[in-house]
């Protein structure tokens, strides 16, 4: 009995003496942890370890807005003269050729009801400034009830043949959506016209002053010889 009650008392204190080694082992790792970590940040234990955001001066930063616009800008056609077109033979034509003129430029088309009055009053027009200083600039186009439908060499023919036209014509273009020219881009977002940008129909005016800048828009019902006065003016002979 008596040793029974001594083996019983053993367990005990061995089982009482590993719970007691295992505790403050225990109790020391988690107070070391912890302790590293306050160490680490000790006066901001809340502190991200992410860098903070990269804060530009106000002058800084209109100075970066001011250089994108620039840069915008200069890319961006200022006048005229920065295109080049195709003329009919599919030539390139550097339109800064026209520097000091005053231009006219027209979508024209040879199966329209307004073709044969337009083209009448374009050459009377040209023939009589043409010395002055006037160009007229001529843009086929069938995006309006296909009534341009020939190639470049009938187009040409056509005009020069039937009403004596000495003025450029030039490929043919599309003036209107997507594909459209970016001579017709340029004139549009320049003079829009009473209804939106778009061009309405065939013979749509624009007119050019010398320094290259679109100053008018006329309708294709405006015919050339009432856009006279204002031609005078831009050539300095009103």
């Amino acid at each position: 009995m008596l040793r029974s009650s001594i083996r019983t008392l053993s367990r005990q204190n061995l089982i009482f003496a590993s719970a007691s080694l295992r505790a403050p082992r225990h109790s020391f790792s988690s107070s070391l942890g912890s302790s590293l970590i306050v160490s680490r940040f000790p006066h901001h234990p809340s502190r991200s370890l992410n860098p903070p955001p990269l804060s530009l001066s106000s002058s800084t930063a209109n100075s970066l807005r001011f250089d994108r616009a620039m840069a915008s800008n200069s890319d961006s056609p200022q006048s005229i003269y920065d295109f080049t077109v195709k003329d009919a033979r599919g030539k390139d034509v550097d339109l800064s050729i026209y520097k000091g003129k005053v231009l006219m430029i027209v979508n024209v088309a040879s199966q329209c009801g307004l073709t044969d009055s337009n083209y009448t009053e374009l050459t009377q027009l040209y023939q009589k400034y043409k010395d002055q200083g006037l160009e007229i600039l001529a843009f086929p186009c069938n995006q309006f009830g296909s009534q341009e439908p020939g190639n470049n060499e009938q187009i040409v023919e056509f005009a020069c043949t039937r009403f004596k036209a000495e003025y450029p014509i030039f490929d043919k273009v599309e003036v209107n959506g997507k594909e459209a020219a970016p001579i017709y881009k340029f004139l549009k977002s320049s003079k829009g016209g009473l209804f939106g940008d778009g061009i309405k129909w065939n013979f749509t005016k624009f007119l050019v002053n010398k320094e290259g800048e679109v100053v008018e828009r006329y309708a294709p019902t405006t015919s050339p010889l009432s856009m006279e006065k204002d031609v005078k003016k831009l050539l300095g002979i009103a």
